[in-house]
């Protein structure tokens, strides 16, 4: 399990029920990538438009072995983050794709490390 993140809440509420739905996707994270080693979210409302209603952002800091994973779900056109929850699995759903690519790329790279080792080795 990854224990080191931080969920930090930015002029919301502090709520168990978001946190958990937060923790819940972290754990998630490793099945797209084992190297993780820490990482921050930051549940935001950064506009209180009364006219088109609150637009949620979330942003996500991934930190692994390799590469730093980055997402800024700031989406304030997106009438579909007015909802937090889907504004969390939105950035989510990008940092699976992002882990994703990062792990298959370590994987080719290391592939390719080991056939340049064995063709050495045969030399």
């Amino acid at each position: 399990m990854i224990s080191d993140f931080q969920i930090l809440f930015h002029k919301i509420d502090h709520s168990h029920a978001l946190a958990h739905a937060v923790q819940k996707r972290i754990n998630k994270l490793e099945r797209f990538c084992d190297h993780i080693m820490s990482g921050r979210v930051v549940l935001d409302s950064p506009h209180n438009c009364h006219l088109k209603g609150k637009v949620y952002s979330v942003s996500i800091e991934i930190h692994t072995a390799f590469k730093e994973v980055i997402v800024n779900q700031e989406q304030h056109n997106n009438h579909a983050h007015e909802d937090l929850y889907i504004a969390i699995r939105d950035a989510f759903d990008v940092a699976e794709r992002q882990l994703t690519s990062v792990n298959k790329k370590h994987r080719i790279e290391r592939t390719s490390k080991i056939h340049d080792f064995s063709d050495y080795e045969a030399a």
